[in-house]
């Protein structure tokens, strides 16, 4: 036998004997020199962590990846129906009328294994599933330690396979432009081995998953672990039955995501992250702490902390409980201890669960704030367990504290403070990122929504990534935290309607336990638009069933459904602790622009819900609708104050573009000018969530031939529409600045009407053209903009100045662009981690010789880069743009195009991306990439924390 085969089974065996014996210093000495060895007893490479009991390992490198080209396997989950009309520009208002498909007869349905993963989260244990015997899968290749997938594709995750393209360019796609036209389709495979040493034995081994899209079943060393259908939850797998100590062991996964069964783009693949985390057998929880605060002033604060305590071990144990409470920076750093809960000594016996319930009063506390105030401070309570006097878990909870309240009149109240909602809608991916959650995208999201004045966000329609709330804590956002989008009438024929009767407790459930901590959450939301809300009893007795399970789980905030159709005198939104009205308050096809259209028309119903429910809090959780094309403008340009976007006013068919006047909608939408003025006329209603805040891939109304919305306020790319400012005007409205649209290049339109509109927070604008006063008007009440509608193009320079309070307030020049000569390159930073994730967005612009924007200039650029980082993907924020996001050529929209930047990891140094086109020569732009160290420990720390 070779010394290399020896080694490992001498010390292992001395190890059993060491830790049998509880010899705990020797058995760390061992693991010590095990570690100097190199004793690869851990794929991972990484040292084990003894003394605080828990140990979270990244999963994310080293997995490999198969899509079959083919219709796949015959391991599935459960039957579906099968999809005869895959025609999805339905207007998104159209009433829900697809039915649950009554299925899981046949011997292949895996189903029945799968669904006891569930029981956690199911309260009446008599629900509870009971797994069957049998093993299935077991003899299947892709499950086998053995099997050689050296030819399957090598990713790191997260991974959303669909999002490199190509997209689907023909008529009648398998995957149209209500899911982005990309490959989201079909049945996948991912695998990868994870070493578990025999020092681990005697612990839990349990596998989390923050999101997989969708219908994840997973296999250990050809056992069948369990899996979750519902794509955008988090779970977690126990592996300790399955689990061989000492040797490698293999995870496969097993992922089917079928066509026509979301709304909008749902990604694929693992798209989030992916952890390993070992414990002792007693142990805190999943997601088993919960922390809430009450009787909060200036001078003091009560924290309450529950802490659910698991024995898995066969025999009862007396375990203590210590937590401690730590204030955090804004790097999630502890500073310092500032108090501790009286300790706690209980009993748990074997195989059960024991809630542990306490309380302190904490002095001066340092109160999470909202925007625009930006003081959202934060603490961190580490609760440890001992048992025997030994450290056995150790488990982070982060929170802040804060008093929010809900008024019929006054509105949201944070901390005694009224603050009206100027909030967005977000779906959940990242532009040309696709789904794959990165940290820095989603942060720059937010960036920008906080410099046009949002301070919410509404979560649409779906449970995000952990890590978005930590940025919503981190930042101040108020959120509006939301799980479904359809219940048992579906909106697509393959959606969440199958599966909602089994899986709507447990995925609700999981969802509050997940993320019942952030600070940010001010609301939950168990549904948007379901089909239920046209019915009567029925409808409601499901929205009681799904709010009971909400506010059982978390009974300190209010629970809501979005409604666009039930009406004030209808049983659904009696259930509701807050008025959620999408499109409603300032009514729904209602104005002259809209007569001609179908569907639901509805008049104003601020004043009719305000009447009938006198005690609830209104919000608008949808409004506008607005389409735009960043840039694009059309003629000519509509007289009313807001209208819906056709091929004969504000559309372009054969470009695909709305015009960028920010007065054409979807046709339940509205202007943002006729949502400002509903608002303003019924006070009481307390803030607005704008559907949206940036464009989003699929659902690309009104032409499904495109990959992406219009409606956002932000283009894909992230680049700010003329809407940005509007926004801008009335929500920051102390900023001084005036925007003026459209831009003026405008060859062979000399002398034709061009109106020109300002946006600015002034109350009064006077025009010059060309330094000829075009005339001064004034803001009148319910007007947002300022309009000149019969302005004559001519070239040369329109300049605006602006007047508050009868003081200058502001200027705007814009000048007629020459000829493009060069391209000019800008970075949203200069350096980034080499962690082999963040990234760099770089803006290129195309100029004349004065270095103005050409805003009609639409050059092929080619993007070049060398050192340690890559090119990842390429936009111009254009719906109708069909390039695949890798493309390293990419078309300018308006003058302007983007290029995303991924560092190498662990390669520190300079790099530099070159970007060329012809006639316009090239430009260069460097970066650098460098190790953080603030960054390297805020990662060990946010390892261990589980919420």
């Amino acid at each position: 036998m070779k010394s290399s085969t020896l080694k490992p089974l001498i010390l292992n065996t001395f190890l059993i004997q060491l830790i049998s014996t509880r010899n705990r210093i020797g058995a760390r000495v061992l693991l010590l020199v095990m570690i100097l060895l190199r004793f690869p007893c851990d794929a991972q490479k990484k040292a084990i962590i003894t003394n605080e009991g828990r140990e979270r390992i990244s999963l994310n490198h080293g997995w490999r990846f198969m899509r079959y080209q083919d219709k796949g396997d015959e391991l599935i989950y459960d039957e579906r129906p099968v999809v005869f009309d895959r025609k999805d520009d339905v207007v998104a208002d159209s009433k829900p009328s697809q039915k649950p498909l009554l299925a899981g007869t046949s011997e292949k349905v895996l189903k029945k294994w799968i669904l006891p993963t569930a029981n956690d989260f199911i309260k009446d244990e008599s629900k509870h599933y009971v797994r069957p015997a049998g093993d299935p899968g077991s003899n299947f290749p892709f499950v086998q330690l053995g099997f050689n997938d050296k030819s399957w594709e090598k990713v790191d995750l997260p991974h959303d396979w669909a999002v490199k393209g190509p997209f689907y360019k023909e008529a009648n796609a398998i995957v149209g432009g209500g899911m982005g036209r990309l490959p989201i389709q079909g049945i996948a495979w991912y695998r990868r081995k994870i070493g578990i040493p025999i020092a681990d034995r005697g612990k839990n081994i349990y596998l989390e998953i923050e999101g997989a899209m969708s219908y994840a079943m997973v296999w250990l060393n050809g056992h069948l672990v369990g899996g979750w259908p519902y794509g955008y939850n988090s779970f977690r797998l126990d592996l300790t039955p399955y689990i061989k100590f000492g040797l490698d062991n293999q995870i496969a996964i097993r992922l089917d995501n079928p066509p026509n069964s979301s709304r909008w783009y749902p990604g694929s693949g693992l798209y989030r992250n992916v952890w390993l985390t070992k414990t002792n057998a007693v142990q805190i929880a999943q997601w088993g702490t919960c922390i809430t605060t009450s009787d909060i002033s200036k001078s003091s604060a009560v924290v309450n902390l529950d802490v659910n305590i698991e024995n898995k071990a066969d025999y009862d144990e007396q375990v203590k409980v210590l937590t401690d409470i730590y204030s955090l920076d804004n790097q999630y750093q502890k500073v310092k201890k500032i108090s501790s809960f009286p300790l706690s000594i209980v009993n748990v016996n074997h195989h059960n669960k024991y809630l542990v319930k306490s309380e302190l009063l904490l002095n001066n506390p340092a109160l999470w704030q909202p925007l625009p105030t930006q003081k959202p401070n934060l603490y961190a309570a580490v609760t440890r367990l001992y048992t025997n006097n030994r450290l056995v878990d150790t488990y982070e909870t982060r929170f802040g504290i804060r008093d929010i309240r809900f008024d019929p009149v006054k509105g949201v109240i944070v901390n005694g403070k009224a603050v009206k909602i100027q909030g967005v809608n977000q779906h959940h991916d990242l532009g040309a990122l696709g789904a794959a959650f990165n940290y820095r995208a989603a942060e720059r999201q937010l960036e920008l929504l906080r410099e046009m004045g949002c301070n919410a966000i509404r979560l649409s329609h779906n449970p995000p990534a952990p890590e978005l709330l930590d940025i919503t804590d981190k930042m101040g956002f108020l959120v509006i935290n939301e799980i479904f989008d359809c219940w048992e009438q579906g909106k697509t024929p393959l959606d969440f309607h199958l599966i909602f009767p089994d899986w709507s407790e447990a995925d609700t459930r999981s969802f509050i336990r997940r993320d019942k901590n952030h600070p940010s959450i001010i609301a939950w939301s168990f549904g948007n638009e379901v089909g239920e809300q046209y019915t009567a009893t029925e409808g409601a007795t499901i929205a009681r069933r799904l709010s009971a399970i909400v506010k059982d789980e978390d009974p300190t905030r209010p629970a809501t459904a979005s409604m666009n159709y039930a009406k004030p005198d209808m049983p659904f939104p009696a259930v509701m602790d807050i008025l959620s009205l999408n499109y409603q308050g300032e009514g729904i096809r209602d104005a002259p622009a809209y007569a001609k259209l179908k569907g639901i028309r509805t008049a104003p119903l601020y004043p009719a819900f305000h009447d009938k429910f006198p005690g609830k809090l209104i919000i608008s959780s949808e409004t506008a609708s607005t389409l735009s094309t960043r840039g694009t403008y059309i003629f000519p340009v509509t007289s009313d104050f807001s209208a819906p976007v056709s091929d004969t006013t504000g559309g372009d068919a054969q470009n695909q573009y709305v015009s960028a006047y920010e007065l054409y909608t979807a046709q339940f939408g509205a202007s943002p000018d006729k949502v400002f003025a509903s608002q303003d006329k019924h006070p009481f209603v307390c803030g607005e969530f704008v559907w949206s805040g940036w464009d989003y891939l699929g659902e690309p109304t009104p032409y499904y031939g495109a990959r992406s919305s219009y409606s956002g306020i932000i283009d894909l790319a992230g680049f700010k529409k003329d809407r940005f400012y509007l926004y801008q005007a009335r929500w920051r409205p102390d900023l001084r600045f005036a925007h003026i649209l459209p831009h003026w290049n405008w060859l062979g339109r000399e002398g034709k009407i061009t109106p020109v509109h300002i946006f600015s927070s002034a109350d009064e604008a006077e025009l010059f053209l060309n330094g000829r006063s075009l005339g001064r008007k004034k803001r009148v009440e319910y007007q947002y903009r300022f309009r000149w509608d019969d302005v004559k193009y001519e070239p040369g320079e329109l300049k605006v100045l602006t007047y508050k309070h009868r003081l200058l307030w502001a200027t705007e020049t814009l000048k007629t662009a020459g000829q493009p000569v060069r391209l000019g390159l800008r970075a949203d930073r200069r350096k980034i981690k080499d962690d082999g994730a963040d990234l760099a967005f770089i803006t290129v612009k195309v100029l004349d010789k004065d270095g103005n924007i050409v805003p009609i200039a639409n050059n092929k650029i080619v993007f070049s880069i060398s050192g340690p980082a890559e090119i990842v993907a390429t936009d111009n924020g254009d719906p109708a743009d069909l390039v695949a996001f890798p493309s390293k050529e990419r078309k300018a929209l308006s003058g302007m195009a983007l290029v995303i930047v991924r560092s190498l990891k662990k390669a520190a140094g300079k790099f530099e991306l070159k970007a060329e086109a012809e006639n316009l020569g090239s430009a260069k732009i460097v970066l650098s990439t460098s190790a953080n160290l603030l960054d390297v420990r805020h990662q060990k720390i946010t390892k261990g924390i589980k919420r």
